[in-house]
């Protein structure tokens, strides 16, 4: 998966993986301090 740079990119992923965010709570969270 390709790093995000953008906030925009981020909140994108956010909502595709609204359903598995518990699942990848941390990766979530690298790429939201990212």
């Amino acid at each position: 998966m390709p790093k995000m740079k953008t906030k925009r990119g981020a909140a994108k992923r956010f909502k595709k993986t609204a359903n598995g965010f518990k699942h990848r709570q941390s990766f979530t969270s690298h790429i939201l301090t990212k």
